[in-house]
């Protein structure tokens, strides 16, 4: 199979996980609006703003996965993988910005303002869908990262791993309220469970922050030029093993989405014949295949400084 042809199997792929992503958010988006507005439940309401901002992350994730697998060209001579580095931090964007209106929302019913929650058992029907989503969507868009290095895709299964986290809370405070109207009537001071599904919310709050900020951080990092860790020792490692190669240096390493660009200069026999040392060029490429696939490396052959092979 051709290069070309495992280029547009990997982008079909990615962009099939990307709109599955999409289908389920719009969705669970749905599901949740309904049932929040006609139970009143701060934290289901919560988790539909989230779902909402899930599904405008997931529309700019197809858009970047699309538009990254472009191939280079005159304007972008490294191609458009760094696209998906700012759809990544876009979405970080959009998550802090609905923590701040859960928390604001929160705080309101907690100590402002009372609100009734009408628990029924659609909430936890509307949860208990939600978390099995997402567990399944996780699972592909992780499937998908893992296959495609793609660091958008990773993005979206990391945000929706925590979706199930924070499902699992806002199902707790449900839990927790409808024991309190249950119980109201023989224990009284069980009514104050009835701010769980708020604490709730606060849970989610905290749950989507965490997140936002570790891909923030990442993503960051990545539009910085950041090397991976720990990939120097082990490009170095392997090169070093190749026979024939005296010296490694300069060697320095970008990704820009998916896409991992490496650029070493080696050091060799000056006597070296240029077909020899080609050869060895080769070599170190299947060796750094095998640590860092289909990354794009330049190798700089060099003859070793005079004095060094005098000694």
């Amino acid at each position: 199979m051709t290069t070309a042809a495992i280029t547009d199997i990997a982008n079909h792929n990615k962009n099939k996980a990307a709109l599955t992503s999409v289908l389920a958010a719009v969705g669970l988006t749905t599901f949740k609006l309904i049932i929040g507005f006609a139970t009143g439940s701060l934290g289901i309401l919560a988790e539909a703003a989230h779902s909402a901002l899930d599904l405008v992350a997931a529309l700019v994730t197809l858009f970047a996965v699309r538009l990254s697998s472009k191939a280079p060209d005159t304007e972008h001579q490294f191609g458009h993988g760094e696209i998906e580095n700012l759809s990544a931090l876009f979405e970080t964007f959009l998550l802090l910005v609905t923590c701040v209106w859960i928390i604001y929302e929160a705080v309101q019913r907690l100590f402002f303002k009372n609100v009734t929650v009408d628990i029924s058992i659609w909430a936890f029907v509307v949860m208990g869908a939600s978390i099995i989503t997402d567990i399944n969507r996780s699972r592909i868009l992780y499937k998908a990262a893992r296959a495609y290095n793609s660091q958008a895709l990773e993005a979206d299964a990391l945000h929706f791993h925590t979706d199930i986290w924070s499902s699992s809370v806002v199902i707790l405070g449900l839990a927790l309220a409808w024991t309190g109207d249950m119980l109201e009537k023989s224990f009284p001071a069980w009514k104050s469970l009835d701010k769980a599904d708020s604490i709730a919310a606060l849970g989610v709050a905290v749950i989507v922050i965490y997140v936002s900020v570790q891909l923030g951080i990442r993503t960051i990092e990545a539009l910085l030029d950041s090397a991976p860790k720990g990939m120097n020792e082990k490009l170095e490692s392997v090169i070093y093993s190749v026979p024939g190669i005296e010296n490694v240096h300069s060697l320095r390493i970008r990704r820009s989405g998916p896409n991992l660009f490496i650029d070493v200069h080696v050091e060799v026999d000056g006597q070296m014949p240029l077909v020899k040392a080609h050869a060895l060029t080769e070599i170190i490429e299947n060796e750094v295949d095998r640590v860092a696939p289909e990354a794009d490396i330049t190798i700089h052959v060099e003859p070793l400084p005079v004095q060094d092979q005098e000694c």
